[in-house]
Parts: C-alpha cells; sequence; structure tokens
C-alpha cells in the first residue's frame, strides 16, 4: 500500500509546483444574479483582464506604460481582446498579437481596426453576442470646449458588458456625457478619471450618480486623487461602493 501512496503523493507534489505564479495583480469577484463568478484584474491604467466561466476577455492591453513593464505570461492567451480606441495606453499591435491564439476575437472601433488591419470593427450603438457575455459599444468622447480634439465624438468606443445579468461598464477616454443616461442599470462601473484626456474628480461624481453603480472603480487615472472621488460620492450618500487601486494610475 505505501508503494503505491508515495508515487501518488508525489506526482500531487510535483503538480503544485508545476502550477502558473499567483497574478500579480489586485483581482476583484463579482456574482451573477445565478451566482457565476465574474474576476476582474486591475493590470494598470486603462488595461483590465476578466475570467468569466474560463473565457478570458482582455481590455486595452498594453505591455508597457512609460517605464512600468506589465507582465502578461501570468495570463492565459485570451479568448477576446476589447480595444477601445487607438492611443497608444490603450492599443498595442504586439501585446495584442501576444495574447491571441486560434480562434481569438479581437474587437475595436473601426478607426483602430483599420488601423490594426484585421480583427472585427464595432461602432457606437452595435450590439454582439461574443462567447459566454453580450457585448455594446457606447459612445465615448470628450464634451469640454478645448478637449473635442482628443476624444472626437462617434470615434471611439466605451463597452457595456453583460454577464448573464451582471452588467459592466468600462468607459474607455470620455467625459461625462449626456448618453450614459441610457446605459443603466449598471452594476460595476469603471469610470476614467484624468483631464484633460478623459473626466475631472468632479465630472466622475457627477457620471457616478447618473449612472448609479453598485460598485465604482475609477480607472485610468495619472496623477487624479481618486480619494476625492470616493469622498464626494461617501458625503452626499450616495450608497455606491468606491472601490480604490493604485495600480490603475
Amino acid at each position: 500500500m505505501s508503494r503505491l501512496i508515495l508515487p501518488v503523493l508525489l506526482a500531487a507534489t510535483l503538480g503544485a509546483c508545476a502550477q502558473a505564479p499567483e497574478s500579480p495583480y489586485p483581482v476583484e469577484q463579482f456574482r451573477t444574479p445565478a451566482g457565476k463568478k465574474v474576476s476582474i484584474s486591475m493590470i494598470h491604467h486603462a488595461s483590465l483582464a476578466i475570467d468569466y466561466k474560463g473565457y478570458q476577455i482582455q481590455v486595452d492591453p498594453v505591455g508597457k506604460m512609460g517605464q512600468t513593464e506589465l507582465d502578461y505570461t501570468v495570463f492565459p492567451k485570451a479568448d477576446c481582446i476589447l480595444i477601445t480606441h487607438e492611443h497608444g495606453d490603450h492599443y498595442n499591435p504586439d501585446t495584442i498579437e501576444m495574447l491571441s491564439k486560434d480562434g481569438t476575437r479581437v474587437i475595436l472601433n473601426p478607426a483602430t481596426q483599420e488601423k490594426f488591419g484585421k480583427g472585427e470593427a464595432v461602432s457606437n450603438g452595435q450590439k454582439l453576442q461574443v462567447g459566454p457575455f453580450g457585448l455594446a459599444a457606447v459612445p465615448a468622447y470628450n464634451n469640454t470646449e478645448g478637449h473635442l480634439q482628443l476624444h472626437p465624438k462617434g470615434r471611439d468606443n466605451g463597452y457595456i458588458l453583460d454577464f448573464d445579468g451582471l452588467k459592466v461598464y468600462i468607459s474607455g477616454d470620455t467625459e461625462d456625457i449626456e448618453e450614459m443616461a441610457g446605459y443603466g442599470p449598471v452594476d460595476v462601473a469603471f469610470l476614467s478619471a484624468n483631464q484633460p484626456y478623459t473626466m475631472t474628480p468632479e465630472q466622475c461624481v457627477r457620471a457616478a450618480l447618473v449612472l448609479k453603480p453598485k460598485v465604482l472603480i475609477p480607472y485610468h487615472l495619472s496623477n487624479t486623487d481618486m480619494q476625492s472621488i470616493k469622498d464626494a460620492l461617501d458625503a452626499q450618500g450616495s450608497g455606491i461602493d468606491v472601490r480604490l487601486f493604485e495600480e490603475l494610475r
């Protein structure tokens, strides 16, 4: 009996040693109405990774931001890659290629699809089913005078992802635009907050009050005082659970 048990224990030990390293990025877990788990990794700035039922989604993956090197080897190859727009902190063709495998769906706004030369172009207002989740492309643009050229109306995408009733809004680079009034209800909102490119803290607060997510995660932060966003929403008794991640600067 001992001769049988020893090889089994040895194999189990070797198997444990061979497992992939634990992700260095913080992960938040959410539940669908049916109790299914949605895991979201906070990689950096505008880059997120989502795991739903083993289906791997990468959002705006970029391998390097300034002097910051991002380790994507800790993630499986992607089943779907979402790109909001063409700016270098959201779109990097080498990182897309590195994360892709046979059958990976790369979904981009039309301007970036033209630049990349492949993938699926999806415009504002379009909806589609992607593996186990629904996707709606929504507007993302600047509406402050003097900033309009940074993200022109109609060019870039935000995305609302529907995981069997759990709705996650990823804003992309946008200000607090009027279209947000029609996005809700959403359960989790990632709102970009760094002027002059996206929202000021005050705009982010206004957007959150319109969207009324259960959970708000400010992202694309750069030097934004993200604590001021949480403090303002708490002071107004919004009931929104604001979660702050330094990794999303």
